[in-house]
């Protein structure tokens, strides 16, 4: 491993980076705009589903499907370390997709150490969370990655301790029995940047490995992750969005 990354993965296909490669350049620094309070989480769509109330995690489970472990408190849910990832009852698929967050106001660790979390559409393919502010790490596993695929095109990253919003973009991929029949694509925006724009996905994400899709139904869960960090979570909401063959 190197200093932010490993040498030892695979190379990622079309490119010549190791996954995890510490020497892939970094995204720029781009400074974000402002967004809603840091007190209290905007209103969604008219349209809108929302999966988190910020009242209770009704709604929600852990992965052995027993009630999700997370504190919830004044309008957000934070992580519980050790309780396990938690997600969504309902299962969706092409969706327009909100989530607010926010690491620790006292940063502490360096890399993949500080805020880590993500967000996982379908429970299967993850944006990254992490505080990188000021807190460089290996680029594909960065702020808003595709992880372990792609960096993201800027890091917009605010300060320890304020809200960052996420607006995703998630179009998931179909079967044809076993075979692929369409990648999944997604678009990030992160505090009103984009970090990255109807990006092909090589398959599901994890770590340290190249993966390939492995056929599944055409809706899933969203999952948050417990990563052992304090990271809270506010005004979850989705927007289901026509899929490509549905007319």
């Amino acid at each position: 491993m190197g200093s932010l990354g490993y040498d030892d993965t695979p190379i990622i296909p079309g490119t010549p980076w190791h996954v995890h490669d510490g020497t892939r350049p970094q995204p720029p620094v781009v400074a974000p705009g402002t967004e809603s309070s840091q007190e209290k989480a905007g209103a969604p769509p008219s349209d809108a589903v929302a999966l988190f109330d910020g009242t209770s995690l009704a709604g929600w489970v852990g992965g052995d499907g027993q009630p999700a472990k997370w504190k919830v408190e004044d309008g957000y849910m934070e992580v519980v370390p050790g309780t396990g990832n938690i997600q969504t009852v309902e299962h969706f698929g092409d969706c327009q997709l909100h989530v607010e967050w926010r690491a620790p106001s006292v940063a502490k660790g360096e890399s993949q150490g500080r805020g880590n979390s993500g967000v996982f559409l379908m429970a299967q393919y993850e944006t990254q969370v992490l505080d990188c502010y000021e807190n460089p790490t290996y680029p594909d596993g960065t702020t808003g990655a595709i992880y372990g695929q792609y960096p993201p095109l800027a890091n917009a990253c605010r300060a320890p301790g304020e809200w960052q919003v996420y607006d995703i973009l998630w179009e998931g991929p179909r079967f044809e029995g076993a075979s692929c029949v369409k990648p999944a694509y997604v678009t990030v925006i992160l505090n009103g940047v984009v970090l990255h724009n109807h990006v092909e996905l090589m398959g599901n994400t994890s770590h340290r490995v190249l993966t390939d899709y492995i056929a599944h139904p055409p809706t899933g869960p969203l999952m948050l992750q417990d990563h052992g960090d304090l990271v809270r979570f506010r005004n979850i909401w989705y927007r289901p969005l026509k899929g490509y063959d549905e007319g």
